[in-house]
């Protein structure tokens, strides 16, 4: 009896801490709940300078396979990511966003004023609160493997599951910046930006190890996100000008921005009245 407990205990041991972890908010459940509601974007009026809403799309629920297994007797959970953490990578948007000319005010919205499943309707009641035209949603996607390597078979001795790092982890992060015009409904842009991280670990230590590649996964596909999104600012710029069949663009009373085209505009129709007159007074002389 001893010698079965014993090697029932050893295959736990060793079949006990493979698995996969899969936490995300999903842009697409939150903005389209219903399949069969149908979302007509129209036309965006870009009201220059704008006014920018910064937030993060709602948690859905973790999911997982079910076989993870914790040397403490309790399933690891994942962990999503902190508001804490939310506010620090909406800063970091907000500081690309600071940098256009087009931009009047920045908003960072808590996650609390998101509901699951709020759609434009939800985004339409932020509007209304802070004033906006635009909102950047951030989403993200996180899936962690954790497999049994070689050296697992350490793990036949205690010593072997406390010191042997035979856990091989790979954790995918995926980190998305969607930009909407709320009046519209119309999908300005979107910056995504990925990453991957590899890792090992004892059993006895993989909660924690999990929890560090999920961060590093974060940081290092945050800051793939922030470059993209300066280069789809510009870009956007450009589509701007250049499309003015897509975009329609008015100017703020009293707006520093619209003042100077404005005065430019102007000082142009003087030139050229100028000029008009100029040569009419040449031909009739």
């Amino acid at each position: 009896m001893k010698r079965l407990i014993f090697i029932l205990c050893v295959a736990l041991l060793v079949s006990g801490c493979a698995g996969k972890r899969h936490y995300s908010s999903s842009l697409m459940d939150y903005l389209y709940p219903n399949s069969q509601r149908e979302v007509i974007p129209s036309m965006p009026t870009l009201d220059v300078p704008l006014k920018v809403g910064i937030a993060f799309v709602p948690n859905q629920s973790i999911r997982g396979d079910g076989s993870f297994w914790s040397w403490s007797g309790q399933r690891p959970h994942a962990v999503p990511i902190s508001e804490k953490e939310r506010m620090e990578l909406m800063a970091g948007v907000a500081r690309e966003f600071e940098q256009q000319d087009f931009i009047s005010s920045i908003e960072l919205i808590p996650s609390g004023y998101l509901t699951a499943s709020g759609g434009f309707d939800n985004l339409e009641q932020i509007r209304t609160m802070y004033g906006l035209d635009v909102i950047a949603l951030l989403s993200y996607d996180q899936v962690q493997n954790t497999d049994e390597g070689f050296m697992s078979l350490s793990y036949w001795t205690i010593i072997g599951a406390y010191m042997v790092r035979g856990e091989k982890n790979s954790t995918n992060t995926l980190l998305d910046a969607a930009v909407f015009h709320i009046p519209s409904k119309s999908l300005l842009f979107r910056a995504p930006g990925t990453s991957f991280v590899k890792g090992k670990a004892t059993p006895v230590n993989l909660d924690e190890q999990l929890r560090k590649d999920a961060a590093e996964g974060l940081q290092l596909a945050s800051a793939q996100m922030i470059d993209n999104l300066k280069i789809q600012l510009d870009l956007f710029k450009q589509k701007v000008k250049e499309q003015p069949e897509k975009y329609q663009v008015t100017y703020r009373p009293g707006s520093s921005y619209g003042g100077s085209i404005q005065t430019w505009l102007s000082l142009v129709m003087v030139a050229v009245g100028v000029f008009a007159g100029v040569s009419g007074w040449r031909r009739r002389k």
